[in-house]
């Protein structure tokens, strides 16, 4: 074949919006949108109706987070991902600064103080850690897993250890866990020692249940242990959880037909919405959750491994399993397969920022899958010369 002209097939000619993202990935995604907002308006419409409230209040609060959603999305879809790591710095400032202020004229719910109010809007800065530190951490690591270098540190481990600790106050050990979890598996994925992994893990429990935990929370662990114990008290929430997804059997009752979310179920529409959609939807609308939270994960991971940068691949990897592993950790605790964290399932449970942040992680997904496309296409062009 003739020589054609080398603009033809040079990178910096092939604009990313005219590559095809990931589209399994997205439509698996849009489904657990479309999912969590008609569970949201089943499990949230009792309770707006018990507070003399508009019965789908709770719903288009969630839908303006996800129309925000979906325009972060779009947007660093098309927002190289390698520019991001110009923007990690400013972006983990902002998150500190907030989650100072959610310290200092914080709102507080249940005995937590997670949020701040900006407006109309109710703002959970927690959420917006999860992106910063994989942007942290995938920038730190895509040369060296070394933990011992002083840049390193300064750039990223004394911030990391300030975001963890001014969220451990709140309480938000959950969210604590997430973040740890995430960031061992970038480290580890960076090419990092399990022994570090293991001796962390080790450490950290230790000083956690020696000193750590507050009694709220040591209680959690026996009451996931022995939920009977107390029934009217600690276990209620696991027992009425279990309740409901023995109601739902095989096939769920039919949408709107739950009975625990009436008067028995709490945090219906967040911590255990999936216990309500088991109820719904039985076995089988479980199991489609599952099926699409799987699909994200292989989807993601598909993409962090055909990257041929190591920044997108740590930064795909860590955004894949921070969503993954929140979305499994809620149906865990939700089945009393873990203790209850009262973290809440992306993109189904309410909560703005929540389905927000998960959205606008996939956009960055969605962004290094069409680089990886771009890639390809350049490398096909290359060898048809």
């Amino acid at each position: 074949m003739s020589y054609q002209n080398s603009e033809a097939y040079h990178p910096n000619n092939l604009s990313s919006q005219n590559m095809q993202s990931d589209r399994p990935l997205l439509i698996a995604v849009i489904f657990l949108v479309v999912i969590g907002l008609m569970a949201i308006f089943s499990a949230s419409a009792p309770k707006c109706v018990e507070m003399g409230v508009n019965p789908a209040r709770f719903f288009i609060q969630q839908l303006f987070g996800v129309i925000l959603g979906f325009l972060g999305l779009r947007f660093l879809s098309n927002f190289h991902y390698k520019k991001l790591m110009t923007y990690t710095i400013p972006c983990t400032l902002l998150v500190i600064i907030m989650l100072v202020l959610v310290k200092v004229a914080g709102v507080t719910v249940n005995g937590a103080q997670r949020w701040i109010n900006v407006g109309p809007m109710s703002l959970q800065p927690s959420e917006f850690a999860k992106p910063v530190i994989v942007m942290l951490l995938a920038g730190v690591f895509y040369r060296n897993p070394i933990l011992l270098d002083n840049n390193k540190i300064v750039t990223a481990f004394i911030p990391i250890s300030i975001i963890l600790g001014l969220i451990f106050i709140q309480p938000n050990l959950s969210m604590v866990i997430l973040l740890l979890a995430t960031s061992g598996a970038i480290y580890l994925c960076a090419g990092g020692s399990y022994k570090v992994i293991i001796s962390a893990i080790t450490c950290g429990g230790m000083l956690l249940f020696l000193k750590g935990l507050k009694g709220y929370q040591s209680s959690r662990i026996t009451t996931w242990l022995h939920p009977e114990s107390d029934p009217l008290g600690a276990g209620y929430n696991v027992i009425q959880s279990l309740v409901a997804f023995a109601s739902g059997g095989f096939y769920g009752v039919g949408y709107g037909g739950s009975k625990q979310k009436l008067a028995w179920l709490p945090e219906a529409h967040t911590d255990f919405i999936y216990a309500v959609i088991g109820e719904e939807h039985g076995f089988v609308g479980c199991l489609l959750l599952v099926f699409l939270f799987w699909t994200i994960l292989l989807r993601g991971f598909n993409i962090a491994s055909k990257c041929q940068d190591m920044y997108g691949k740590l930064l795909a990897l860590g955004l894949t399993f921070s969503i993954c592993f929140q979305g499994f950790m809620n149906m865990g605790v939700a089945s009393s397969f873990v203790p209850a964290t009262g973290i809440p399932m992306p993109f189904i449970s309410y909560g703005g920022s929540s389905v927000m942040v998960s959205l606008w992680m996939v956009g960055i997904l969605l962004n290094i899958s069409k680089d990886n496309v771009k890639r390809i296409r350049n490398y096909t062009n290359v060898r048809n010369i």
